[in-house]
């Protein structure tokens, strides 16, 4: 009789510790495997750190990117250049123009550094002079078109000028690996025939609130200023990412930003989360909030 109750007491408390473990526990303990429910999650961050290796955005950031390129397309549908986004809210757009260049790792460095981001508009000449670097970029920017050789477009004939702008935006999507959605054409020099291939490309075109002048050979403490005394809600930078004296210049720059409590973004995300309004376009520099700083835009 004592041994019968011993059986069952033992019978009792392997019943008990099955219970308490669940199938899960149980499952792993028998096959060695992952419960699936963990399983499903490892499996997610795995997918997860292959794309961030690898340069894939995630599901999430390509539906934020898609719907960012549907309004910067209504907004290149009206084939009106853009100055300056809305006003709503503190975001600012730094552009650099030219490159890649010697400089650009420096560029993309200090951005990253400094939790900011911005936009190249780059030149298919050296993208070619400078393999591998368009597609760095793209961490920390957005990309725009500025033409296959930095030629006076209004020079040219029709094809030619079709060629400059078409021609650089295939290659730079390629180079880049992301779409390119905004145009600017070199000097600032446009015509109706530039808007109008700008527009068939589903391109914005891009101008400038404030030019830094570093084209023009400002030094670094001049670009400080003029950048800083244009940084508003809304305003588009003009600066150039070949310029030494600029990368000097970006610091104080950014230290701006913060204490003016302003947010450099992507033209792509300041267009999509304050963008202009029709009215705003039609009026052109004089749609800004500020005076638009002259310059050349080369």
């Amino acid at each position: 009789m004592a041994g019968l109750v011993v059986l069952l007491a033992a019978i009792v408390a392997v019943v008990l510790v099955l219970v308490s473990e669940g199938p899960g526990d149980s499952t792993k303990q028998a096959t060695g495997a992952t419960p699936p429910r963990r399983a499903a999650h490892r499996r997610a961050a795995h997918r997860r750190a292959a794309h961030r290796r690898h340069g894939r955005a995630r599901p999430d950031a390509q539906a934020t990117l898609a719907a960012q390129l549907s309004v910067v397309r209504r907004l290149a549908s009206y084939g009106l250049p853009l100055y300056c986004a809305g006003r709503s809210k503190r975001m600012v757009a730094l552009t650099f123009d030219d490159g890649p260049g010697p400089y650009t790792k420096l560029a993309i460095k200090k951005l990253r550094e400094a939790h900011l981001r911005a936009t190249f508009f780059l030149v298919g000449k050296s993208i070619r002079a400078y393999p591998g670097l368009a597609r760095q970029e793209k961490p920390v920017a957005a990309v725009g078109d500025h033409t296959m050789t930095h030629r006076f477009l209004p020079g040219l004939s029709q094809a030619a000028m079709s060629q400059e702008i078409a021609g650089a935006k295939t290659l730079i999507e390629q180079a880049a690996g992301q779409p390119v959605g905004f145009f600017r054409p070199p000097y600032g020099a446009r015509t109706p025939a530039i808007d109008a291939e700008a527009r068939s490309l589903g391109l914005l075109e891009v101008l400038w609130t404030v030019d830094s002048a570093d084209s023009l050979g400002a030094n670094y403490a001049g670009i400080e200023r003029n950048v800083v005394a244009g940084l508003h809600p809304g305003s588009i930078i003009l600066m150039h990412e070949n310029r030494g004296q600029t990368i000097r210049a970006l610091p104080v720059i950014f230290a701006a930003l913060a204490r003016d409590h302003l947010r450099a973004v992507t033209l792509p995300e300041l267009v999509s989360q304050d963008p202009p309004s029709l009215a705003q376009l039609r009026a052109g520099g004089t749609g800004c909030a500020t005076r638009v700083a002259p310059g050349s835009g080369n």
